[in-house]
């Protein structure tokens, strides 16, 4: 029975995978990046965002300030351009990316009345700055010659410039915790809300540390571990967990949800690149603390993933006071905690969750902003493009080096090219069952979804090949993990005391960063399906699929 009706499976996922295959698809990867970047050069620069279905450009909306979905992330500084800048460097495009970085230090000024929101701008425009300027310092070249003639630190200077414009919003709050959104030219709107996110607020730790270590000025570094300590210090001594939205003068939690997906995601993944990169102890302490509670509070289904009994494992959304479940949906954001389970070697676990949103990728062609797990339908339908699901894969094939991965890879890109491919650009789908579109391409397409995408077809890139270790921030920009993110020079006034600072690397550090602590997937399965078909079947059954 197990053979004949578990081949199914085997037979489309198992075995090699040719490398004529893997370098036909490396290719249409890039084709894919080649196709929305030139579109959006052509087409839309010097504005922020290209709209693929009429060929122009947009900026941010002036007529309506109310339009967050909007504004929040176009700043009026050719953001498509600067999120795109580390992209063309994994890629070996050494030509277009010296091009590139002229174009942004001839014509980008952060000295716009724009109102953006701060985790947006750090994220998107700080980070990829930043990334750039590595690539482009770092003695080793490891990409190609991405060095720029008289290149004179212009990008570090870019992106402290967008820094001390962001500071604002750190100020006149009670907890520490910042304003979510900053008007470039102005500060804090006087018409601000109190009220942001635990992901917007606690996820700037990664970029505001590296450009506070590049410039040896602790500011940065401090407004950002600030936040997260604060926010820290609100969770439930009940349960440990975090709820989603704060206000910032009275510490109280406005939204109680605790999850995985929007509003929280990044929040966890920063605690521990934070401590990958800096090495800070009370980063790693804090993250093991908090998937500790994620783990006892969020998680459903049988407890292995390859074992047993039970539903599939799958993270769900509960209150953070009780653990009591607060809704039956699950959004497309939380996609990318396989990815960070790789990063701290859980692997197993990693293999299952992914394999849910796989199925749901199967079943639309494409991830639902918001999919009920109960109703077994979308609850809101649109797909923007997001690169999560593909991050995941691509930190799993990393992981594993099973195949599987790369037949998921060919999926999803053979669903952008068929759903998503515009007259110039690739398209938002306005709703995944019906396929239709919106005039949207946002900028993390091209640094992210294109980039993972071409990174695991790619195995011969200078990321897996040059001995230098890379990790991602939360947009995908690229940053080597460097001897000189560890030391700082300012042990005695980060907050909390001396104790976070360090002259020695703690010694987890090995383990945390070299794997030999990963629930290792062994030898004799790298061939086999990751995941048991009768598991696959299961979770299929449980999206609809069958």
């Amino acid at each position: 029975g197990a053979a004949a009706g578990g081949d199914e499976y085997e037979r489309r996922y198992s075995g090699a995978f040719p490398p004529q295959l893997r370098a036909r698809l490396r290719d249409a990867a890039r084709g894919m990046f080649v196709f929305g970047y030139d579109s959006y050069m052509e087409h839309a620069f010097p504005r922020d965002e290209l709209d693929p279905l009429h060929c122009r450009g947009r900026g941010p909306d002036r007529r309506d300030p109310s339009n967050l979905n909007i504004n929040d992330v176009l700043g009026n500084y050719s953001l498509t351009l600067i999120d795109a800048l580390d992209t063309l460097a994994v890629m070996g495009n050494s030509s277009e990316f010296q091009k590139a970085v002229k174009l942004v230090i001839d014509t980008v000024s952060f000295d716009k009345d724009s109102t953006v929101q701060v985790f947006e701008a750090t994220i998107r425009v700080l980070g990829s700055l930043l990334s750039a300027h590595i690539i482009i310092t770092d003695t080793k070249q490891p990409f190609g010659d991405m060095t720029i003639k008289d290149y004179d630190n212009e990008l570090l200077h870019l992106a402290h410039d967008l820094a001390v414009r962001l500071l604002p919003a750190f100020e006149n709050t009670k907890t520490g915790i910042p304003y979510p959104r900053v008007n470039l030219k102005k500060g804090v709107p006087p018409d601000s809300h109190n009220e942001t996110c635990t992901a917007g607020a606690g996820s700037l730790l990664v970029e505001f540390g590296i450009l506070s270590r590049l410039l040896g000025d602790s500011t940065f570094e401090w407004v950002a571990r600030r936040a997260v300590k604060a926010l820290w210090s609100l969770r439930s001594n009940n349960t440990g967990l975090l709820g989603n939205v704060v206000n910032i003068q009275t510490g109280h939690w406005v939204g109680k949800q605790s999850g995985l997906g929007a509003g929280s995601d990044s929040f966890y993944e920063y605690l521990l690149k934070s401590y990958i990169l800096f090495g800070e102890k009370e980063d790693l302490e804090m993250f093991n603390a908090a998937y500790q509670n994620i783990q006892n509070h969020l998680r459903r289904g049988r407890e292995a993933c390859n074992e047993g009994e039970g539903d599939p494992p799958l993270y769900v959304n509960v209150n953070m006071y009780t653990g009591q479940l607060m809704n039956t949906w699950i959004d497309s954001l939380q996609a990318f905690f396989p990815g960070l389970q790789v990063l701290i070697g859980d692997v197993e676990d990693a293999i299952c969750l992914h394999a849910f949103y796989y199925a749901i990728w199967k079943r639309y062609g494409a991830l639902p902003e918001r999919y009920n797990w109960q109703l077994q339908a979308p609850d809101v339908p649109f797909y923007p493009l997001r690169p999560e699901l593909v991050e995941s894969t691509y930190l799993l094939y990393q992981a594993t080096k099973n195949p599987f991965y790369l037949h998921v890879g060919m999926d999803i890109l053979q669903s952008l090219e068929k759903y998503t491919k515009a007259k110039c650009g690739y398209a938002t789908l306005h709703h995944v069952v019906e396929k239709t579109k919106e005039d949207r391409m946002e900028s993390f397409f091209l640094s992210e979804t294109c980039k993972y995408l071409y990174l695991l077809f790619d195995e011969e890139n200078p990321v897996h090949k040059s001995g230098n270790k890379f990790m991602f921030t939360t947009e995908g920009h690229i940053v080597s993990v460097d001897e000189r993110f560890r030391s700082s020079l300012w042990e005695d006034i980060l907050p909390g005391g001396g104790d976070s600072g360090h002259k020695t690397k703690p010694p987890e550090l090995k383990a945390a960063n070299f794997s030999s602590n990963c629930n290792r997937v062994p030898d004799e399965r790298r061939y086999l399906l990751p995941l048991k078909s009768n598991y696959m079947r299961q979770i299929d059954r449980m999206v609809g699929l069958i």
